[in-house]
């Protein structure tokens, strides 16, 4: 039976699925090597990103690190674009559902989609993903056009 996410045990757990997906992902797994992603070094700070949410931890605000920056950097090497964001949301939903159900994985769910479209909005200038189709989400066009 599945639990909510309760621990940092958890969060740890969770990120390491995740990762384990996008990064073998065919649609958005180059970007991660691209990024030149170091999970031994990327998981503990991950984690603790989302324990601050849905836990209330205070190890991420230390870290002093600026995901929007960051991600705008990525964005220089090879542009992200919106259909990359939702299925970076796809991804987390489904590992979420796949481990956790309750009330903190919901917010983790939410919390994702809001994310994603501050980090879209943020390096590509686009739309709201709630506020699209399917088919607009995927015409949209990326900063770089």
């Amino acid at each position: 039976m599945k639990k909510d996410i309760e621990t940092r045990e958890d969060i740890d757990a969770l990120m390491r699925e995740f990762y384990t997906k996008v990064l073998t992902d065919e649609e958005i797994g180059y970007i991660f090597e691209i990024a030149k992603l170091d999970l031994d070094t990327h998981l503990p700070i991950i984690g603790d990103f989302w324990e601050s949410l849905l836990l209330g931890g205070k190890n991420y605000q230390m870290r002093g690190r600026n995901p929007l920056q960051i991600h705008d950097e990525l964005n220089e090497k090879t542009p992200l674009k919106p259909e990359h964001f939702k299925r970076w949301l796809e991804i987390f939903r489904a590992t979420v559902n796949e481990m956790f159900t309750g009330t903190r994985a919901d917010f983790a769910k939410s919390r994702a989609e809001a994310i994603a479209n501050r980090m879209k909005n943020f390096v590509g200038n686009v739309p709201d993903v709630r506020a699209m189709n399917q088919e607009t989400f995927v015409n949209l066009p990326s900063r770089q056009e």
